[in-house]
């Protein structure tokens, strides 16, 4: 058995301890946050750290690097106001991860992984046309994390747009039926899978499997 205190995860190789911390983290989900500044330049990046914090009102938040080289997301975020989250089907993860790549501010993600562009009326960012989730998002408040320099994006959800079978009775969203990527770290992926939705928990009774009831 491996046992790793504080001062041990310190001393190890930066590389190697970010790895190993930002994969022991789990499974998340993928997404691809689309920008434009106002000189409609597009941007598209990889996140796996979307953040639900509310849902009245819906309010999503995400994690980003310090600011301290160049961050075409976040001052393309701060200048207009307007981003998209893109969910990514797993048939796409190599073209999901090469966003991640440092391409120039004048070259577009879209264009050199090859991901389609699309609009919606009223909202400057653009939509990666493949997403089958797509969620347009109006910026709320920068929040700066102190100890390691990282910030927190807070948004609101001014629009979803998904296919009608993803949703069931109850307002539940079936992101495997839409075969959603799923991350750890910051370079395996992976496929989902469904293991069933049980009932509020309350003490002393077993909880029930409610999906059969909920799911179209």
């Amino acid at each position: 058995m491996a046992i790793l205190d504080k001062n041990e995860l310190l001393e190890l190789n930066s590389r190697y301890r970010a790895t190993l911390i930002n994969s022991l983290a789990g499974f998340k989900t993928a997404v691809l946050v689309g920008t434009e500044n106002n000189e409609g330049q597009s941007n598209l990046a990889i996140f796996n750290s979307l953040i639900h914090i509310g849902a009245n009102p819906p309010i999503y938040a995400f994690i980003c690097r310090p600011d301290t080289v160049r961050r075409d997301t976040l001052s393309n975020i701060l200048e207009t106001g307007s981003y998209s989250f893109n969910y990514v089907q797993s048939s796409d993860f190599a073209k999901a991860h090469q966003t991640s790549a440092k391409y120039e501010t004048e070259i577009s993600e879209f264009e050199a992984v090859g991901f389609g562009k699309t609009y919606f009326e009223g909202f400057s960012a653009p939509f990666v046309s493949e997403a089958p989730i797509k969620i347009a998002m109006k910026f709320i408040e920068k929040i700066d994390i102190a100890i390691n320099g990282t910030i927190m994006v807070l948004g609101s959800i001014e629009k979803i747009v998904f296919d009608d079978h993803l949703l069931a009775e109850d307002g539940f969203i079936a992101l495997e039926k839409a075969d959603i990527l799923a991350c750890t770290g910051l370079d395996a992926y992976y496929k989902s899978e469904f293991l069933g939705r049980l009932s509020y928990a309350k003490p002393e009774t077993e909880p029930k499997r409610i999906d059969t009831e909920t799911q179209v």
